[in-house]
C-alpha cells in the first residue's frame, strides 16, 4: 500500500475520533435507538462519503445504520458485507478528542491527551473499510467481488444489531472490523447475560432502626462483597468467565445491582446464573429483606456457527497470509455486532484493527497496523 493511501487512512481516521459519537447504555436499554442523537452526525459524515465515492443505495435508516453497496466488477453476482460501528463506549468521555501524533520506531503512533478516550474502538475499523471501498474505486482495473457495508451505531451498548436492516443485505457472510492487536482474528466470543438485581429493605427513622430496619443499600453491598473475588474482569483473561459489577444505586429501601455474566461454556453460563440467584436470596434472607433476580441474554459465543462455515474463514485468514501476515486466533473477551449477526445466520468473523487500550483513556492506534488492516480487507474482496 503506497504512502498516499497511508497519509488518506490516518487523515480520515483523525477527522472521525473528532467526531462525537459516544453512546449512551441507559438509553439503549430503555429500547431508544439510536441511544443518542450525535450518532447521526457521525453517520451523516459517512453517508455523504460513501455518495461522494459513488456507491449505491447509499442510505441511513431512521435507527442510524448507514449502508452502501459497490457492485462486483469481476463478473460475479456473490458478495460480501463489511462492518464496523459508530458508537463510542459511554465509560470514558469520547467528546472534544484531541488525538496525539508521534513517531516511534518507525510507526506513526495516535494517542489521546489523557482527558478522553481516542475512539480507535471502531473508529479505525470505520477508517479502514472506507479506505478500501476508495482503494477500489480509484482502481476499476482492480477486480473485486460485491461490497457491502454497514457502519452500526449502539455497539457499545450491546444494541448494535437490534434495528440492523436485514432486508439491505445480499451477502451470505459477512466481515467486522473490530478487533485490536496486529493478526488477531476471532472467531469465537463470550456468551454474555446482564443479571440486574433488585433488594427491597425497610425503611425507618435511624434513630429507632434497631430491630426494625432493613438496609437493601448495605444487601447490595453485601452482595457483591459475596462474588467469588478471583472471577472478575480484572483477575480473568483468557478463556476465563467473569461476573462484572457494572452499577449499583439505591438507599435504605430500595437498591439496585447490575452485573455482567461472561463465559465461553454455556453450561459454564447456567452456572453463573444460578450461583448469582442464590447469592442474591442468601443475602436478602442474612438481613430479612427480598431480593429479585432478572437475567437478559445479551449475545452468545458465535464459534459453534462458525465452525459451519470454513470458507468463510478460510477466505480471511489467505487474505491475511497475503498480508505477510500469520493470523493470531484469539477469542473475543467481550462481543462484536458479529456475535449476533452470527445468531442470525450470517457467520461473521473479527479482524483486527490496530487499536490497543480500549475503553479508556490511554487508548492509541498503530497507523502501520491499521495500514495492514485495510490491507487485508483488500486482499478479502480480491477473493
Amino acid at each position: 500500500m503506497n504512502s498516499e493511501i497511508k497519509d488518506k487512512l490516518l487523515e480520515r481516521f483523525i477527522k472521525y475520533v473528532r467526531t462525537y459519537s459516544q453512546s449512551d447504555s441507559v438509553k439503549a436499554d430503555e429500547g431508544v435507538m439510536p441511544s443518542t442523537p450525535q450518532q447521526f452526525e457521525m453517520a451523516k459524515v459517512l453517508c455523504e462519503e460513501l455518495k461522494n465515492l459513488g456507491l449505491q443505495n447509499v442510505q441511513t435508516t431512521e435507527y442510524c445504520y448507514t449502508y452502501g453497496f459497490l457492485p462486483a466488477n469481476n463478473g460475479s453476482e456473490k458478495s460480501i458485507c463489511l462492518l464496523a460501528h459508530i458508537d463510542t463506549v459511554d465509560e470514558v468521555s469520547g467528546l472534544n478528542v484531541n488525538p496525539q501524533i508521534s513517531e516511534e520506531d518507525g510507526d506513526v503512533i495516535i494517542r489521546t491527551d489523557g482527558n478522553t478516550l481516542l475512539g480507535a474502538d471502531d473508529k479505525a475499523g470505520v477508517a479502514e473499510i472506507m479506505t478500501t471501498l476508495e482503494y477500489y474505486v480509484d482502481h476499476p482495473e482492480a477486480k473485486h467481488c460485491g461490497i457491502e457495508v454497514i457502519f452500526s451505531p449502539d455497539e457499545e451498548t450491546g444494541h448494535g444489531m437490534d434495528k440492523v436492516p436485514l432486508e439491505l443485505l445480499k451477502s451470505k457472510c459477512a466481515y467486522t472490523v473490530d478487533g485490536g492487536s496486529l493478526g488477531e482474528l476471532e472467531i469465537e466470543c463470550f456468551n454474555a447475560w446482564k443479571s440486574e438485581i433488585e433488594f427491597t429493605g425497610v425503611a425507618c427513622h435511624t434513630g429507632t432502626a434497631r430491630g426494625v430496619m432493613v438496609n437493601a443499600a448495605s444487601m447490595a453491598a453485601a452482595f457483591l462483597n459475596s462474588l467469588p473475588h478471583g472471577e472478575r474482569p480484572e483477575t480473568t483473561d483468557g478463556y476465563q468467565g467473569f461476573y462484572a459489577p457494572m452499577s449499583i444505586e439505591g438507599s435504605i429501601e430500595k437498591a439496585k445491582v447490575v452485573l455482567f455474566l461472561r463465559d465461553f461454556d454455556l453450561k459454564e453460563m447456567e452456572n453463573r446464573r444460578e450461583i448469582v440467584e442464590m447469592l442474591a436470596r442468601s443475602t436478602a434472607a442474612s438481613f430479612g429483606g427480598m431480593a429479585k433476580v432478572t437475567h437478559t441474554q445479551q449475545y452468545l459465543n458465535m464459534k459453534e456457527k462458525m465452525d459451519e462455515a470454513p470458507e468463510v474463514v478460510s477466505n480471511l485468514v489467505a487474505a491475511y497470509k497475503a498480508a505477510g501476515i500469520e493470523p493470531k486466533f484469539v477469542p473475543i473477551r467481550g462481543g462484536t455486532d458479529g456475535s449476533r449477526l452470527t445468531e442470525m445466520g450470517i457467520p461473521t468473523p473479527n479482524i483486527f484493527t490496530g487499536g490497543h487500550n480500549f475503553h479508556s483513556r490511554d487508548e492509541w492506534a498503530s497507523l502501520n497496523e491499521m495500514e495492514k488492516a485495510a490491507e487485508v480487507l483488500i486482499n478479502l474482496v480480491k477473493a
